[in-house]
């Protein structure tokens, strides 16, 4: 019987904002793809033979092997590259030199910056505790809300600069990955951006594309289960 299943495989979680990146990328592409779960703070063998860093996502493309470390790609912005360059339409990387500086430069920001402030000062500390039977940490949150995300916050303002794209006149990478990023708080925590306009438009809009709503409500699925209602931490 011949294989049915899609030739990419994204091993990880859709609480994930990296594996919901690398999710939008081939929605927005029309590309098939699963998800396949894998504990990443027990990892079997095989998943840590293909993720030396022990991180989630790992891409398979199963048309070059089913199998081993060939056909895998770690990390999720090598991941987007590879299916950019595999699948090149729609574009989600600028042609123009300089958008596509921009655009790679915002990513890379969203997956540092934005993740640490986000997703290590907000989502583990309520996430992680409550998932653990414990009081969720909401003095740290509310300090990293309160102190770590305006400067970043501030930064992708500046950057958007009023415009609908973070670089170039269409979506980029550079669009999902904040997306994506950003929602990671929202998965825990209310999120008002009205200090900053232009993200919170950004940010509206993002979250109407299937490609981002999609993948997102998988995640929500999941942290419902543990936590009904967001934090509001101002």
């Amino acid at each position: 019987m011949a294989d049915t299943r899609p030739d990419l495989v994204i091993y990880g979680s859709p609480v994930s904002p990296f594996v919901r990146k690398v999710a939008g990328v081939c929605i927005a592409k029309g590309v098939d793809y699963e998800v396949e779960a894998v504990n990443v703070f027990d990892p079997p063998q095989w998943f840590r033979d293909i993720s030396p860093m022990k991180r989630i996502p790992v891409l398979r493309d199963r048309s070059v092997a089913a199998d081993g470390v060939a056909g895998t790609i770690a990390d999720s912005s090598a991941i987007c590259a590879f299916i950019e360059k595999k699948h090149p339409a729609p574009a989600l990387y600028p042609e123009a030199a300089m958008a596509l500086g921009e655009a790679l430069f915002i990513e890379e920001y969203a997956d540092t910056a934005l993740a640490m402030a986000g997703g290590l000062g907000i989502f583990r500390p309520i996430f992680f505790a409550i998932s653990k039977g414990q009081a969720p940490d909401l003095d740290k949150a509310r300090d990293a809300w309160a102190n770590q995300l305006p400067p970043v916050f501030d930064v992708l303002e500046a950057r958007l600069a009023g415009r609908d794209f973070f670089a170039g006149d269409a979506l980029s990478i550079a669009d999902i990955a904040v997306a994506t990023v950003l929602m990671q708080v929202s998965l825990v925590a209310e999120t008002p951006l009205d200090r900053w306009p232009a993200l919170a438009a950004h940010f509206a809009a993002m979250q109407a594309l299937p490609l981002i709503a999609g993948p997102y409500a998988a995640a929500e699925t999941i942290i419902r289960k543990a936590l009904p209602t967001r934090f509001d931490l101002t």
